[in-house]
């Protein structure tokens, strides 16, 4: 598994994630699909953003990270 997230990008996926999991603790759910799609989206931006690593950047050979 080889990094292919970069910082900048590392940084925005985590504030996204973090600000879709507050929406999901602590505002009341006034759609149900939304409520529990802000978890699996918040969920996968926060893992991405831990890992450094995106799987959906695989099938088309993206990479936001510098290269050596």
């Amino acid at each position: 598994m080889q990094r292919n997230v970069g910082n900048i990008d590392r940084g925005i996926r985590g504030l996204v994630g973090v600000v879709l999991l507050l929406v999901f603790f602590v505002a009341p759910p006034a759609n149900a699909i939304l409520y529990w799609a802000c978890l699996v989206v918040g969920v996968v931006m926060v893992g991405t953003a831990a890992l450094g690593w995106c799987p959906a950047y695989l099938p088309i050979g993206l990479s936001t990270c510098k290269k050596d």
